[in-house]
């Protein structure tokens, strides 16, 4: 083996030293901040779930909420539901676009183009939260 090829595994044992450590880390500082450790894994990476005080289940190496489904169903629904709230996010992003574009526009036909591209995303927006309060109480 060369010289170099050694050291780009020494690299890669190193930086991958330093991700554990980084990980086992935020595993301490989840802990010392009350979240307590589950005997469930992630369904993506297999990590240990941490339950928080909010009663969300964590997973650290993903530094993502986790939702345990029991049937498929149930499975759909949480799609469904995070689909929506992607949707939501997305469309208000756009709305604070538009508005930075309608903020500084001068030429009025595209004062007007801007206008009816917001009143579009405003009702799909509305589309969107109405539909997300009948799926989560309905």
């Amino acid at each position: 083996m060369g010289v170099f090829s050694s050291l780009r595994m020494e690299e890669k044992n190193l930086s991958s030293e330093e991700g554990k450590s980084d990980r086992v880390r935020l595993m301490a500082d989840l802990l010392r901040g009350g979240a307590v450790l589950t005997d469930l894994s992630c369904p993506v990476c297999a990590s240990p779930l941490f339950r928080l005080k909010s009663g969300e289940l964590w997973c650290a190496q993903c530094q993502k909420k986790v939702i345990v489904v029991k049937e498929e169903e149930e499975a759909r629904e949480v799609e469904a539901l995070a689909a929506l709230s992607q949707a939501e996010s997305t469309i208000t992003m756009k709305i604070l676009e538009i508005n930075e574009r309608l903020r500084v526009e001068d030429s009025l036909d595209e004062i007007q183009r801007l206008s009816n591209i917001m009143a579009a995303l405003l009702e799909n927006l509305e589309k969107i939260r109405r539909i997300g309060k009948r799926e989560n109480y309905g």
